[in-house]
């Protein structure tokens, strides 16, 4: 058994959606640590490629700016990812939205734009890129990592009800995604996040110290802590965990419903 290589990405090519910022940017920045070649996209093109010229101090990071809401937007970035490489070893679907209302004022927009962008483009956009994916899959496997919440397991007590809806439709999405496209040697996984700074969560990322005395490990996720989980599942010492969600939350939702 060697295992000096186990963790490795070197020679990959990883596409990273909602990359310009928060959890995507943490696992760009760990995917470049090991090796990999990353192309991130954002719908804001000038935070996009400002994050990619940063990024691209630690290996190579190239910015490819697509509003992957709708099906146009995902062809446009397939296009121009292909511009660049012709196959494709690891997808993160990381862009999503989130909206919040009371239940009686819950919107049908704050209801079709959370869950389209968090539950419908990871499907298709994994569709429209698994040519590719099937293509890097000769060596080793071609890995799909999708970025759920642990909102999608337990009940958060703000009135998220689309988002919460569409995290944990992601996560029987990643189950069924992961037997079909085992034949073709992609491995399909997901991670459920906790408390990490974004501008989704405005929360942890402007009162950290504060909601760290919530989560059991005393503190909000660092950008190590996502971006280790999202090598694990992208290298080979993640190529037996298939379908599954791996929980990083630093223990917050075993204490949900006993606060």
């Amino acid at each position: 058994m060697d295992t000096t290589r186990l963790f490795s990405l070197e020679g990959r090519s990883a596409l990273i959606t909602g990359g310009s910022r928060g959890i995507g940017r943490m696992i760009a920045e760990g995917f470049l640590a090991q090796g990999a070649r990353v192309y991130i996209s954002a719908r804001k093109a000038e935070a996009c490629d400002a994050a990619a010229q940063e990024l691209s101090a630690f290996g190579h990071c190239v910015s490819l700016p697509a509003d992957v809401s709708t099906q146009e937007g995902m062809q446009a970035l397939v296009a121009a990812y292909a511009s660049h490489e012709k196959t494709l070893d690891i997808l993160v679907n990381n862009a999503g939205a989130a909206w919040g209302a009371p239940y009686d004022e819950f919107p049908e927009n704050g209801w079709d734009k959370v869950v389209d962008l968090n539950m419908k483009t990871p499907f298709f956009l994994t569709q429209m890129l698994t040519p590719m994916l099937r293509a890097a899959a000769t060596e080793h496997q071609a890995k799909v990592i999708n970025i759920a919440s642990i909102d999608g397991i337990a009940v958060n007590p703000l009135e998220t009800y689309s988002y919460a809806a569409s995290k944990a439709g992601v996560i029987q999405l990643t189950r069924r995604m992961a037997t079909r496209l085992a034949r073709d040697r992609i491995v399909v996984s997901a991670i459920a996040p906790g408390a990490f700074a974004s501008n989704m969560n405005k929360d942890a990322r402007d009162h950290a110290d504060e909601v760290g005395k919530r989560i059991p490990a005393g503190r909000i996720g660092t950008p190590e802590d996502m971006a280790g989980a999202a090598i694990f599942l992208a290298s080979r010492a993640g190529d037996y965990v298939l379908g599954s969600t791996l929980v990083v939350d630093g223990g917050v939702i075993h204490t949900r419903g006993t606060e």
